[in-house]
């Protein structure tokens, strides 16, 4: 624990030593009747579940050893970006949000839908108080409450909470009331000043001094709201909005006339129209844009700057990803049932029952992915398998220079972390 606690503090990886035996499950099986998911720290030092103890109350174990506090019940467990183990628990009926075996002091009715900042040092949630909603956020709740809330989203520095609520009660049935627009979105617990038919998704600027969400003006007509005022075009629908990095433009898609299309302040961005568009990405300078979009329907693929992807693929394509650079980029796709990546347009040769997102390393030439076969899992590298089958396996990381890579592995009920040389492995 002493480890892990100053790993955390100093952000100091170990890529020195080969292999690392961290703890054994079988031993945890021993010890508890019952061990829910999972879960692994980034930097691979340290392996926690859920689990059930002798008095059949919940705890955290963590690397063999178990939290001192017991709950009720206890459920999304996950290690944060800074590596803080974090969770929701209830004893007595009350819920809080516990961190490294550290319940808030602050309880409530019900808490979901944990958001963590860019450095996970702040942690969100939305809460239930009798028959009132709102936003908790490292234990300080929104002094303002709400008939009902759908979502939490965290700026990126951690000092600001939206979600989107409910302004007034709507008995069954009465669509007169719910058409004057009883929704809106609440930032810090201050509620826009227009009110819509629904809010849905809404995404912070990088500076978190601007907020933007889908909303629907009424049943026809949808667009995108920033700080509480609608674009000038409204569209048949729209999906979830994102700012441009380092800028207060927003991009979003809509259905148009011609079709789906992706958007910058309502105008569009490329000149031509989709079956579908979402899942827009911009790269880390806010200069090049993908999303994925079916140029036709049933067949899916990328579109980067407008312009697409050679090949098209049947059942999926997921968000993309771009390489640290911006050079390349990489996405999960799916063809007749069979997972695999693709690369600047190019899908892996081999297919697998299930792959993970791709990992980039650090100058772009290297694309890595857990991918499983057979209920065995694999560390598959530029199409490649380069690992044996593991009984389970974690994300792929590569070092700051790109020359190792950390694999985080369950092996015949032990779990190790191992660092093994990139160019050992491709031969």
């Amino acid at each position: 624990m002493e480890r892990a606690a100053q790993l955390i503090k100093n952000g100091v990886w170990d890529w020195e030593i080969p292999s690392k035996l961290i703890t054994d499950l079988d031993e945890w099986r021993e010890q508890f009747s019952e061990i829910q998911e999972l879960v692994v720290s980034h930097d691979g030092e340290r392996i926690a579940a859920i689990v059930k103890t002798e008095d059949d109350s919940f705890t955290v174990c963590v690397n063999g050893e178990p939290w001192s506090n017991t709950f009720e019940k206890i459920w999304s467990l996950q290690f944060g970006p800074d590596d803080r183990l974090t969770c929701i628990a209830m004893n007595d009926d009350e819920w809080t949000v516990v961190q490294e075996d550290e319940p808030w002091e602050e309880k409530y009715d019900y808490v979901w839908n944990l958001r963590f900042s860019a450095d996970g040092s702040a942690v969100a949630a939305n809460t239930k108080n009798s028959a009132s909603y709102g936003v908790v956020l490292n234990g300080e709740q929104w002094e303002r409450q709400f008939i009902q809330i759908r979502s939490c989203e965290i700026s990126s520095d951690g000092l600001s909470t939206a979600g989107n609520v409910q302004l007034e009660a709507l008995s069954e049935g009465d669509i007169w009331q719910f058409s004057k627009g009883i929704w809106s979105l609440a930032v810090n617990g201050e509620v826009w000043d227009t009110n819509f038919l629904n809010t849905w998704d809404c995404s912070f600027s990088n500076d978190g001094k601007k907020v933007a969400a889908e909303v629907r003006l009424d049943p026809s007509r949808q667009t995108i709201a920033v700080d509480g005022k609608p674009w000038s075009e409204d569209f048949k629908a729209v999906w979830k909005p994102s700012f441009v990095p380092g800028t207060h433009d927003v991009v979003a898609p809509g259905l148009t006339p011609q079709g789906w299309m992706l958007l910058i302040n309502g105008k569009p961005v490329w000149n031509r129209s989709f079956a579908q568009v979402w899942h827009q990405t911009l790269d880390p300078d806010g200069k090049l844009l993908a999303a994925v979009v079916a140029p036709t329907f049933g067949r899916w693929t990328i579109a980067l700057d407008g312009e697409l992807w050679k090949q098209t693929f049947g059942d999926a394509v997921l968000p993309p990803v771009f390489s640290p650079d911006a050079r390349r980029i990489a996405a999960v796709v799916k063809d007749n049932n069979r997972w695999t990546i693709a690369v600047d347009g190019v899908p892996w040769p081999e297919s697998f029952d299930m792959i993970w997102d791709p990992v980039f390393s650090p100058d772009g030439e290297n694309v890595a992915a857990k991918a499983e076969q057979n209920n065995e899992y694999f560390t598959v590298m530029n199409g490649r398998r380069v690992s044996m089958g593991f009984q389970n396996l974690w994300d792929p990381i590569f070092s700051p220079n790109g020359s190792k890579v950390l694999l985080k592995t369950l092996e015949f009920g032990r779990f190790y972390r191992r660092i093994l040389s990139v160019k050992n492995l491709l031969g």
